[in-house]
């Protein structure tokens, strides 16, 4: 049974439903169908029967009076046979036979006894069966036993009928389940047709705007108060992702005056030479200073991005060359060379971004790359038909395949980048993917020709 179950989970809500309304609508229309058949049939040779019993009725009534003709008149195609108690036979209609009876003794008994009883025509030179039904009748004054008038009549035309309507029965059951599916198919799909619309804007909701709700139906039925409270669950979410960037904003903004304080107390005492007595430890505090105010600074990158405040000038025509020089000229003084390579005789290169959000991205790659690399980082760029590539590559240790998207996750840092001296804060790559989607464009991580890692920044070109 298991099978089944998994094939019928398979199948869509809507192919489920027309399946379960047409399995109902035949079941329905064959029993219908059946019922209608039969019903019809009981009721013509019902009919055939009475119209016999009644003519049996009459010529009973002749025999009883004493006044029973030869032959005797009958109408329509009904043969009449009147039998002693000997089974010879008094008299008979025009069509009847005289010398020899329709029936046997024990058929006399049964068809007299009110059942109606169907024996081949041949025993009448006929060619199709006879349906008889008979009934008892004695002369009046006498004491012999009692005459039985038989009547038989021809059923072909009943057998004809039924024949036609199994025939109209069978050609419609089908033609009808094919119109009636394509009906349900309309009817379901347009019951559907607000849970579709509910789907599709779910689908659409990116998490950070602030009006991004589920249409509500006009109809005051389940999906109206589905669409009510999903959207109330909406509104709790939003009111909690408020919450939150307006935790990581406000807590970003206080800490940093007291940095600032903490770095301009710092300034000075180097200025005035006041930490000549312990400059290892003025430096310490200076890094971890730095440190803490880059965390600030990207703290309050990703509360702008996520509320969607951040800067959001039009896009600009820029030369990739430019922008990779502006953001290699502030770091030639690192832990190791940023080296650029020269642009071939396919450049310049022009890309449509926003330039300072750009400029960060970049920055932030070539930050990781520095943090990471072993003796020297290197950035460069080339074209195909739209887009433009900037990769920064180092020599460093690389990333595991496995760890390569996981890594733009915030606050992710691996083990060998967890040294609080060295090691990021797990922000840069996130920031940079955002600013870099933010523009059209995407990040990828794959190994260097080095054997460390690149980073490849795709933007749409100009």
């Amino acid at each position: 049974m298991r099978f089944p179950v998994a094939l019928w989970l398979r199948l869509t809500l809507r192919v489920r439903l027309l399946l379960i309304g047409l399995a109902g609508v035949a079941t329905a229309l064959a029993v219908g169908g059946a019922v209608l058949y039969g019903v019809l049939t009981v009721a013509s040779y019902r009919s055939l029967d009475q119209a016999g019993r009644a003519t049996a009725a009459e010529v009973a009534a002749l025999v009883r009076a004493g006044r029973l003709p030869d032959p005797i008149p009958v109408t329509g195609n009904q043969l009449v046979q009147v039998v002693d108690a000997r089974g010879r036979v008094v008299s008979a209609s025009a069509s009847g036979d005289r010398l020899t009876a329709l029936l046997l003794p024990r058929e006399v008994r049964t068809a007299a006894a009110g059942s109606a009883i169907v024996v081949p025509g041949s025993r009448n030179g006929s060619a199709q069966p006879l349906r008889v039904v008979a009934t008892r009748a004695r002369p009046a004054g006498s004491t012999a036993a009692p005459d039985t008038v038989i009547v038989a009549q021809e059923f072909s035309d009943i057998q004809h009928s039924q024949r036609i309507l199994g025939t109209t029965l069978l050609i419609t059951y089908p033609l009808l389940l094919v119109v009636l599916a394509g009906i349900a198919w309309r009817v379901i799909a347009a019951a559907l047709q607000p849970v579709e619309a509910l789907r599709s804007a779910a689908q659409r909701i990116s998490g950070s705007g602030q009006d991004e709700r589920l249409p509500v139906p006009a109809s005051r039925d389940e999906i109206h108060a589905l669409a009510l409270t999903l959207n109330s669950m909406l509104d709790r979410l939003t009111a909690g992702r408020e919450r939150q960037r307006s935790f990581v904003a406000d807590a970003a903004h206080e800490l940093r005056s007291p940095l600032a304080s903490m770095q301009a107390q710092l300034d000075v005492s180097q200025h005035l030479g006041e930490d000549v007595r312990s400059p290892e430890l003025a430096e310490d505090l200076r890094a971890e200073v730095s440190r803490m105010a880059r965390l600030v600074e990207d703290l309050l990158a990703l509360a702008r991005l996520d509320a969607d405040t951040a800067p959001a000038a039009e896009p600009e025509p820029v030369e990739v060359a430019a922008l990779v020089d502006e953001v290699v000229a502030t770091r030639r003084r690192r832990r190791v060379p940023v080296e650029v390579e020269p642009v071939g005789p396919a450049g310049p290169f022009v890309v449509r971004v926003r330039p300072e959000e750009i400029c960060r991205a970049l920055g932030n790659l070539v930050d990781n790359a520095v943090r990471h690399a072993r003796t020297a980082v290197q950035v460069s760029s080339h074209a195909d038909a739209s887009e433009v590539v900037i990769e920064v590559a180092d020599d460093g240790h690389g990333i595991a395949p496995e760890d390569r998207e996981r890594v733009f996750e915030r606050f992710t840092r691996l083990d060998e980048a967890r040294d609080r001296d060295a090691g990021g804060s797990g922000l840069g790559l996130a920031i940079a993917r955002e600013l870099v989607d933010r523009n059209g464009g995407s990040i990828s991580l794959e190994t260097s020709r080095a054997g460390g890692l690149s980073a490849r920044a795709r933007l749409p070109r100009a």
